[in-house]
């Protein structure tokens, strides 16, 4: 069976949302097990009602799951689902993530510093013009640029991240497979070339009203900061601004003039306590810290008051996954005593445990 099969069927569950989905693999490690699980352990997940298991029950098997699997092969398409070491790191602890990403060309590395650049979608020549700027400016250091890939404001963040020959990440309110807006598809054929077209809509899935709000918490929520261009007092923008700051990133915004309606929105964020931008620099500050020591030397002061058991376990574990049993086997120590000493890093924030009892270290980045 494709790795997969059981992570879509389980999507597809009548009375499954994120929420109750991201319950479920952190109680039970994979979808596959969710499936396998007996009616009592589902019972003791909040949310799960005896119609929800009725419905799991008869999920598999799955004809639709496996129709999918077959597209995605023949389009190219990957998926990075929550268990996944690529998954993006922030968008893991968000509310209500999404059980996996359908991809579109390569994501960055997971723990990646991304900043999203939002705003109109009838941006005026200043709006283009700054965006234009920070954007380049951004990417030039290594910053990737998210945003939703729609008229305005987002098409030209990615368009100048690229030019700069940086990295973009475009998060659709339909299918990675549709174009939207259609006028944008040399620019979604770039970006799937020299970055990632990404989306938790399922393939063929067309571009709807209500797709959009939840798509936006997906580009706050994988970003370290939202700068906000231009907008409106009604824009969709100022949704993505309230969610980032709900998931606690950054929120930035550009000062317009007060004759402005396009400034309306930034102005607001402003006056609500938003970072003025009027550089790279400002962004940068506080995503991108100056004067930070080498990886090395981070690593090194972090872990300087670990015992001898912590060190042992601390030098087994990498930023690959590392299963518990095999920790076990490799270190030699009790169940018991290793579970301690992993509770013990964690705490220190050394480490993560991920779905399945498997353990990251968590990494030292000088840029992020």
């Amino acid at each position: 069976m494709h790795e997969y099969y059981y992570w879509i069927a389980l999507r597809n569950v009548c009375g499954i949302g994120t929420v109750l989905c991201k319950n479920l693999i952190e109680r039970f490690g994979s979808p596959e097990r969710v499936f396998a699980a007996d009616e009592e352990s589902l019972h003791a997940v909040p949310g799960m009602t005896q119609r929800t298991i009725a419905a799991l029950r008869s999920a598999v098997p799955s004809s639709d799951a496996e129709r999918e699997l077959e597209l995605l092969e023949r389009r190219h398409i990957s998926i990075i689902t929550f268990a996944d070491p690529a998954y993006p790191a922030l968008l893991r602890h968000i509310y209500d993530p999404p059980p996996f990403l359908y991809v579109r060309g390569s994501m960055p590395a997971a723990e990646s510093c991304m900043v999203a650049i939002v705003g109109s979608r009838n941006a005026s020549s200043y709006g283009r013009r700054v965006t234009d700027q920070l954007s380049r400016e951004l990417a030039a250091q290594g910053v990737t640029i998210v945003s939703g890939m729609a008229r305005g404001v987002d098409a030209y963040a990615h368009q100048a991240a690229l030019s700069a020959g940086g990295t973009t990440v475009a998060v659709l309110g339909c299918g990675v497979d549709v174009v939207y807006p259609p006028e944008n598809r040399k620019l979604y054929e770039a970006i799937g070339d020299s970055g990632a077209v990404v989306s938790e809509y399922p393939l063929g899935t067309e571009p709807s009203s209500y797709h959009f709000p939840a798509r936006n918490r997906i580009i706050s929520g994988m970003s370290r900061g939202v700068l906000v261009v231009e907008a409106g007092p009604h824009s969709g923008s100022l949704i993505t601004a309230r969610l980032a700051l709900e998931q606690g990133r950054d929120v930035f915004a550009i000062p317009g003039s007060i004759y402005t309606y396009m400034s309306k929105g930034t102005n607001s964020l402003l006056r609500s306590g938003a970072k003025l931008v009027e550089t790279a620099q400002d962004i940068l500050e506080e995503v991108l810290p100056q004067n930070v020591a080498p990886k090395t030397a981070v690593l090194a002061e972090r872990t300087s008051d670990l015992g001898p058991e912590q060190q042992t376990i601390f030098g087994l574990l990498s930023e690959e996954p590392v299963h518990i049993d095999v920790l076990a086997e490799r270190s030699r120590m009790q169940a018991g005593r290793l579970a301690a000493l992993l509770v013990e890093l964690e705490l220190k924030g050394l480490i993560e445990e991920l779905p399945g009892k498997r353990f990251v270290r968590i990494a030292v980045l000088p840029g992020c």
